[in-house]
């Protein structure tokens, strides 16, 4: 006898070819996960069998097939045309009076009384395979409630086996449309359209980064992100913390979220709209800390259940305030890829940047700007052009699959534009919010995503591209880390191969992230210029307390790379701008002194625990401290840089004693930069204050020589390689090896010179910092030097 329909909790993953890959996982977790505490709506799917008994009693198999025959495989010109023929030949036809009765029976045992609201989504049984994430390809009804419109619901679900994009993917794809049948899930409604949904990627959906669980979400239906219509909140949660019950939200970002679709009644049909999002609940995150949280370990356990990268869609029911699992399908992008080989891609020029947004992908690409308002407007973008548009759906793929890059001006990291350009390979920059009034159509244009920032520029530009092969890299036996200070590029680089990060400068995520003076932050109210306290509050509007704006932000950016390099150490430096570089952040003027010299004047440890920054330097320790002890991210430690003296280094100790900062607590190392000679001259008394040294090169250079490195007219004279700085450079190495301590190397010396890493590495240096760009040369000369 045949099967018609099949209850959540009778299915699993072996039922894939009857229900096809998003029915036959949710009744996977359905039955195996709710004792874990993962909630997914109960419901039932419809059988392939009864797609096929539905084809075979309204005699459509040959139809179909003869119509479909009919296609123009090579320009696709009648698309529409024979899909329109399709599903209107599937729409007209008539169930049977048993498969009518078995889905009406299933639909009442769902509810008490009847009649209670489903969602009705399509399953390809050849969906969610590995190699083809059928994404957005059939339709999907919403808030459909009582027997006739069920019946209505299922049959448009068939037919939409049939769209135009479901069509033309199966056809690039190399699928037979003849063997695919399409099943039905019918699961209870999730009230998202008063409560929130969205997305969560079990890795970081861009690098491919795997500690890492990416969310974003929206007020109301989660087709507002799918389809780019606004902009997510976001929320990236780390694993290995998340498993130690510690914080483990490295990163929060608010979107704009300006509209929210809900649903609407009418003369007794559902339907959706879309409306304004108040402001108070634009300006609001979707989700608590603790519900990220709690999604974050579902979202784990779905992971460690299926053995594999999930991609995974939930939503929360407003009457309820319940959180919920509707969907969950293997992450396609990122699964099979292997980590030894890399692309990179670098800009070898710059021209004028026109707009900025969410970078997809890591490439870049050139070419003519193509503005299309629908895709009415295809024949208009030719092979190799780059698309330019306010958002897509599903609709425009044929477009994308033309395209040589995209730029929309809504969308987050998980709308439509993101997930289909990730599959293609292509770069994207989404979310620009004005792309399409900048960019003109017609122009040559560059995008350029390097980071998780992608730029779009003017022109055509020259850019290199080269393929590495990290698993031909060997680590040497020096230690080789990395000089960072930008978020953005973090979880990329931590594939590279490295011991670390030997130096990682706070000042980027100062200058960029909080862009206001930390003194401004804790003396707000005795700032004298009124427009730059108008900035302020409207850069700390979040926060009740505007000190505590510079510990969030600054923790959470040093937070993204001590995750991306976890369990790897992470040497965070304390703030090392000099006064005039204090002064240009927003009230810095008022806080700071002018100086001659601010070279060798008021900064690195002597600031510390002077009354004009004590405060500032307070918020610096509180966001370490948040780091480690509520993050759990206990592999950063902290360097002091500029320590003139003994005395310096032993109040700055003490004073971070006083912070919270204690040394030895929790494992926390606290180290010195060598850059000034009465570091090297007491190195042995340094030594008992600090738990190691990092020799930062160009300031020991410096003051050894008495040149300013900055100056044009004495740049002749400063130089690494002279034999005074390298004496200096070899006595605080072996003074360091003498003590027991570990000392470092942070410049570009060593990997531009084979000579000088060989030099280090004969005195006994025990790791060598290098920026991203000088890594593997680096490795290379280290190697050498080491005769490997």
């Amino acid at each position: 006898m045949m099967e018609f329909i099949k209850k959540f909790s009778d299915l699993s993953l072996d039922d894939l070819p009857q229900v096809g890959g998003k029915n036959a996982s949710l009744g996977e977790m359905f039955n195996e996960l709710s004792s874990e505490g993962v909630l997914v709506p109960d419901g039932f799917a419809t059988t392939s069998e009864a797609f096929w008994s539905f084809l075979k009693e309204n005699n459509l198999e040959q139809k179909l097939k003869d119509l479909i025959k009919t296609l123009d495989i090579e320009h696709f010109e009648n698309l529409a045309e024979i899909g329109a023929k399709a599903r209107k030949i599937i729409k007209s036809s008539e169930f049977s009076d048993a498969f009518a009765n078995e889905i009406r029976r299933a639909y009442n045992e769902l509810g008490e009384s009847g009649n209670i609201p489903v969602a009705v989504r399509s399953s390809a049984t050849a969906e969610d395979l590995p190699d083809a994430s059928f994404a957005g390809q059939h339709e999907t009804f919403l808030n459909i409630t009582g027997e006739e419109a069920l019946l209505k619901a299922v049959r448009n679900c068939f037919a939409s086996l049939y769209t135009d994009r479901a069509i033309k993917y199966r056809e690039d794809h190399g699928f037979v449309h003849h063997d695919i049948a399409l099943s039905v899930g019918v699961q209870k409604m999730v009230r998202s359209d008063i409560g929130c949904s969205g997305i969560g990627f079990s890795l970081e959906p861009e690098s491919g980064f795997r500690n890492l669980i990416h969310i974003s979400g929206v007020w109301g239906l989660g087709e507002t992100i799918v389809q780019g219509l606004v902009n997510p909140d976001e929320f990236d949660v780390f694993k290995p913390t998340l498993k130690k019950d510690k914080n483990p939200i490295v990163q929060k970002k608010m979107g704009r979220k300006e509209l929210t679709m809900v649903y609407s009644e009418s003369n007794g049909h559902s339907s959706t709209v879309t409306m304004d999002t108040p402001i108070e609940k634009q300006d609001s995150y979707v989700l608590s800390d603790e519900e990220v949280i709690q999604l974050s370990k579902w979202i784990l356990v779905i992971e460690d259940h299926y053995s594999k990268p999930m991609d995974v869609e939930w939503a929360k029911d407003g009457e309820t305030n319940q959180l919920f699992i509707t969907q969950a399908r293997p992450e396609t992008v990122h699964r099979e890829k292997e980590g030894r080989y890399h692309l990179e891609y670098h800009l070898t020029e710059h021209s004028e940047m026109l707009v900025s947004g969410n970078a997809i992908g890591s490439s870049i690409a050139t070419g003519i700007a193509r503005y299309l308002k629908s895709p009415a407007g295809a024949h208009k973008l030719k092979p190799g052009d780059i698309l330019v548009t306010s958002t897509t759906s599903p609709d425009w793929d044929p477009l994308l699959k033309r395209s040589a890059a995209v730029i929309t001006d809504r969308g987050g990291r998980t709308s439509h534009a993101a997930i289909v350009a990730r599959e293609l390979g292509v770069p994207a920059v989404v979310g620009t919010n004005d792309a399409t009034q900048i960019i003109k159509d017609g122009e040559e244009i560059t995008v350029s995503c390097e980071g998780k920032t992608g730029f779009v520029y003017k022109g055509k530009l020259k850019f290199e591209k080269k393929e590495i092969d990290f698993g031909k890299i060997n680590l040497p036996e020096t230690e080789v880390k990395l000089i960072l200070s930008d978020p953005d590029r973090a979880f990329q680089l931590s594939f590279y191969p490295n011991n670390g990060i030997g130096l990682l400068r706070m000042e980027f995520i100062i200058t960029h992230l909080i862009k206001v003076h930390p003194m401004a932050l804790v003396k707000f109210d005795q700032i004298s210029d009124s427009q730059t306290k108008k900035t302020i509050e409207e850069l700390t509007w979040q926060y009740k307390d505007k000190k505590d704006y510079f510990v969030e932000e600054l923790s959470r950016g040093l937070a993204v790379m001590a995750a991306a390099f976890y369990p790897k150490e992470v040497i965070v430096r304390m703030s090392d701008f000099k006064s005039n570089e204090y002064a240009n952040l927003i009230g810095g003027k008022q806080f700071e002194p002018e100086e001659e010299n601010p070279m060798l004047g008021f900064r690195g440890a002597a600031r510390y625990y002077h009354p004009f920054y004590k405060a500032g330097f307070e918020l610096e320790c509180k966001a370490i401290k948040k780091l480690r002890d509520e993050m759990g991210l206990t592999n950063v430690k902290v360097m002091i840089p500029f320590c003139r003296t003994l005395e310096e280094g032993r109040n700055v100790v003490e004073l971070m004693k006083n912070f919270g900062l204690v040394q030895g607590e929790n494992g926390l190392e606290i180290y010195m930069m060598v850059e000034i000679p009465s570091n090297v001259i007491l190195a042995e008394e340094f030594a008992k204050i600090f738990d190691g040294f990092s020799i930062g090169s160009n300031d020991l250079t410096q003051l050894t020589l008495g040149v300013d490195r900055d100056s044009e007219v004495m740049a002749d004279v400063f130089d690494e390689n002279d034999a005074a700085a390298r004496e200096m450079i070899a006595t605080a190495i072996k003074k360091a090896n003498k003590a027991g301590i570990k000392i470092g190397l942070c410049g570009q010396a060593p990997s531009d010179f084979p000579e000088y890493a060989a030099f280090l590495v004969k005195e006994g240096i025990n790791s060598i910092s290098f920026n991203p760009d000088a890594l593997l040369k680096g490795i290379e000369n280290i190697n050498k030097a080491e005769g490997n």
